[in-house]
């Protein structure tokens, strides 16, 4: 069933009818290191195409370099950034790149993060305001990041701060919102009853084992989560086709983490 809140024609090629969507994030690069697994970013592109991603989170460099492998597949553009794994100091966000970079490009969305409770959160809440109005000049769905506290503030990700962030990230104007998962359960379930846009779940750090990532994954839906926004549990895997054949399963057929474990074994 189409989902309702989508609000332009271009999210459908970012999400499926069924209302949701397996977005892999490969715009590490613009500031963390990613060698070695990245360095043959066409390789991993084919892989995770071959998987059924529905879309690439990516950098303007890497979208100028494989737009030849990206040709089924829905495309958003991080455009904010400015800082890397080099400065030892507090990272500050920018925006860099503006939409009408993103469509020269050929990307579908773009996105943006959004701090609040941090000591960019002026700036973030800011940045992803102005590209919310240049988004609906020009009719591009908007994703926006929104981890509370920032990424090194880790006692911030609490649910209740998560549903104040994700609203934030609504009521500023995005139209998607990737966010982290955070239990328990009937808290995360409040986070999705207090969006009205849909709201995936980010991956984070590479963890152990997969049973752990597909469990996550699979309450997430459960509790109403429109899918995934994941990166280094992909591209860092040694089978990334695999792994997302596994997620695709759990997200587009409702599969069990059980099930996503035996296409892992299987594959």
């Amino acid at each position: 069933m189409v989902n309702q809140v989508f609000t332009n024609r271009r999210i459908y090629h970012i999400f499926r009818r069924d209302g949701r969507s397996l977005v892999v994030a490969m715009d590490h690069g613009a500031g963390l290191d990613v060698y070695p697994e990245l360095s043959n970013p066409a390789r991993v592109i084919d892989a995770i195409v071959a998987g059924g991603a529905d879309a690439v989170l990516i950098t303007p460099g890497l979208l100028k370099d494989c737009f030849h492998c990206l040709e089924s597949v829905g495309v958003i553009l991080r455009v904010d950034g400015g800082s890397s794994a080099l400065k030892c100091e507090s990272k500050a966000h920018r925006l860099l790149y503006s939409v009408e970079d993103a469509l020269r490009l050929g990307a579908d969305a773009v996105a943006c993060m959004g701090f609040p409770g941090s000591s960019f959160e002026g700036a973030t809440l800011e940045n992803l305001a102005r590209l919310a109005g240049a988004c609906q000049n020009w009719n591009v769905p908007l994703m926006a990041e929104m981890i509370p506290g920032g990424f090194t503030n880790p006692e911030f990700h609490t649910p209740d701060n998560i549903r104040l962030a994700v609203r934030i990230g609504i009521d500023l104007g995005a139209d998607f919102i990737k966010t982290k998962y955070a239990g328990p359960p009937e808290s995360f379930r409040c986070v999705i009853e207090h969006a009205y846009r849909p709201v995936l779940v980010l991956g984070g750090e590479k963890a152990s084992d997969e049973r752990t990532v597909f469990d996550m994954v699979r309450t997430a839906l459960d509790l109403g989560a429109s899918g995934v926004v994941m990166g280094r549990q992909i591209w860092k895997h040694s089978r990334p086709r695999a792994m997302v054949s596994a997620l695709n399963h759990l997200i587009h057929n409702n599969g069990s983490a059980e099930e996503a474990v035996d296409i892992m074994a299987s594959a």
